[in-house]
């Protein structure tokens, strides 16, 4: 018979192979692991060359050390040159060891997928803060399922499935969803996003591009990053 939703009959040989990706290496505490064959390398550590000013475009003015950068306060959010849509995304960040504040106040940063989209970076190990806004929340909008945050100054990861919007004209034809994981524990699972990410305002989508930047953002910490890839995703027997 054929399979609902496909020209394939169950079992047809003749249906596409998938591809053939060899897979990568963990990261351990003193060294990112090695992406995944097919990955798109945002980040590896050796320079700033794929990320600019997400202001201006000018020069990406966080700093660069031995095979991270950081977050320099007050130099602004910083963007990647490369646009992309629905992809997995890989990024791993460490807060800073020496802690300082509380709450907001403490490690916080973010990753802006599309540049719209935060899920939330902050030191929230033995740190309260508003729920929505803890780390790996949907922020603003959904807190994390678990708190599964590592010490102060350890190197942690995020593995995000982000499926982008789909627009027709003005008209929002399907939200985007989102699944992320922290530290390999499951915070979010194909959850639909309400729109945009905002401080103390509500949500709503507008029409945009269909591929974007990923955006890090300067909260005024020092939050490192390194080992940043995407995978696109690809539909079913299209490789």
């Amino acid at each position: 018979p054929v399979i609902p939703g496909s020209c394939y009959k169950v079992h047809d040989g003749t249906r596409p192979q998938p591809r053939v990706v060899t897979p990568g290496t963990e990261s351990s505490p003193g060294a990112a692991g090695v992406p995944p064959s097919d990955a798109v390398v945002l980040f590896d550590g050796s320079c700033l060359c794929g990320w600019v000013s997400a202001g201006d475009g000018s020069a990406a003015g966080w700093k660069l050390k031995d095979g991270y950068m950081e977050a320099a306060p007050g130099s602004g959010n910083i963007a990647s040159t490369e646009k992309f849509g629905s992809c997995q995304l890989h990024v791993e960040w460490a807060s800073p060891m020496l802690v300082k504040g509380d709450g907001q106040g403490r490690g916080n940063s973010g990753v802006f997928l599309m540049g719209l989209y935060e899920i939330q970076v902050l030191d929230c190990y033995d740190n309260p803060t508003y729920a929505d806004g803890t780390t790996g929340g949907i922020y603003g909008q959904y807190p994390p399922l678990v708190n599964a945050c590592r010490k102060p100054g350890e190197w942690q990861s995020y593995d995000i499935i982000w499926v982008a919007p789909l627009f027709a004209g003005d008209k929002l034809v399907s939200p985007a969803r989102v699944t992320v994981l922290l530290n390999g524990v499951l915070l979010h699972h194909d959850k639909e996003v309400q729109g945009p990410t905002q401080h103390r305002i509500l949500a709503g989508y507008g029409p945009h591009d269909a591929k974007l930047p990923l955006v890090l953002q300067d909260h005024g910490d020092p939050v490192r990053f390194r080992n940043i890839w995407y995978r696109p995703l690809t539909d079913y027997d299209q490789g």
